[in-house]
Order: structure tokens, then sequence, then C-alpha cells
């Protein structure tokens, strides 16, 4: 999947995104928010898109949220000015494929339904490692492919399409499981159907 594609593909989905796909990943946010909240510290949201997640975090945290997408920033940072965000440090343009961070900076990373819409979900995996601190935690919400069932045939059926959709929608769960400086600690089944699913890694 193109960069230029994802970009052209959330400016669409942008003007709906929290009504349409928003809802349907609610559960996963607050899953994914409720365990960075009992951990604290510095986080990094990669992905951050319109800031759905931003009122759930409080000042146990310091959020620092990034997206390509202007569209999405642009909605995040109006929903930080207007609910007084203070927990939220920076809202910032990049490319997670290269991200503009230190070695060890964050005590937590999230990637909430966001590495099956990078061009490059495993440069994006090495990124996060990288800038997660030893003995921090790298926290996902996604869809990952299915082997069987009826879902794995929409899956199949959908792929050749991601780049009008912005989604891989067979993106397998090895791919985020790769990289050796990362341990997987929990892994879990979310609604709606258990199509989603909650990993938390930890960095050796």
């Amino acid at each position: 999947m193109e960069i230029s594609a994802v970009a052209k593909s959330y400016a669409r989905w942008a003007p709906i995104y929290d009504q349409t796909f928003g809802a349907i990943t609610r559960i996963a946010r607050r899953r994914t928010v409720d365990h960075i909240l009992d951990r604290g510290g510095d986080v990094l949201e990669v992905g951050v898109g319109t800031g759905l997640a931003l009122p759930l975090y409080d000042d146990r945290v310091r959020v620092t949220g990034i997206d390509y997408n202007d569209d999405m920033l642009a909605k995040a940072r109006k929903r930080v000015a207007e609910e007084r965000l203070n927990h939220v440090a920076a809202l910032r343009q990049m490319d997670a494929r290269h991200l503009d961070f230190p070695d060890d900076h964050f005590d937590t990373v999230a990637a909430m339904h966001v590495l099956s819409v990078v061009p490059d979900p495993g440069r994006v995996m090495q990124e996060i490692a990288r800038v997660c601190k030893p003995g921090g935690q790298v926290v996902i919400a996604n869809h990952f492919q299915r082997d069987d069932g009826f879902l794995a045939k929409v899956e199949r059926i959908a792929a050749p399409l991601e780049n009008l959709l912005g989604w891989h929608s067979d993106f397998p769960i090895a791919t985020v499981l790769a990289d050796d400086r990362l341990k997987l600690v929990e892994e879990s089944s979310l609604p709606p159907f258990g199509m989603m699913t909650f990993l938390v890694l930890q960095k050796r």
C-alpha cells in the first residue's frame, strides 16, 4: 500500500471517521487506554487519528500523538483545545516509518487500529520497538487476518482493494510479533464479534 493512497483515503474518511470506524473500535480504545493508565508515564500514540482516544487518558500520563494525515490531526487538535486535555503534550505530523524521537524514549507506545493501514507495518514495528524504553510496553489493538470462516473470505475479497480502502484487510499478526526486542505478554480477543485483538508486548 502506497503512502499517498493512505493519505488520500484518510482525507476522505476524516469527516465521518468518528461515526463509522471510530464507533466500531470504541471498546478496543477503552481497553488499551485503561491498560496504559495503570502504567502511567510518557506515552506515544502512533496513528492518533482524530484523537478519539485522547479524552480517555488522564494526568497519570503525558501523551504525544503522531499521525501522517493532516485532516485527522486537525480534528485531534480541535478536540484537545475544546476539551482542555492537558495530559496531551504534543500532536505532530509524522511518518510512523521514521519516528523523530530518540531511542528508548517512551514508557509505553500505543498503536490502535493503525498497523493495518500503514504501507510498511514491519518497519513501523521496528521504529516502535526502537523508541520504547527497555522494560516498557507496546500496546496494540488491531484487526488481524483470519485463517477460516466467513470473515476470512471477506478479507481475501477485500485485499486487492487496499489502496482504495486505506487498510490491509488480510493483515497477519506475525508481522507485529517479528521483532526480537519485543516479547508477547498478553493476547485477547475484543468485540465486536472478536474482530479485534488486544496485544501487550514488552521490550526486553
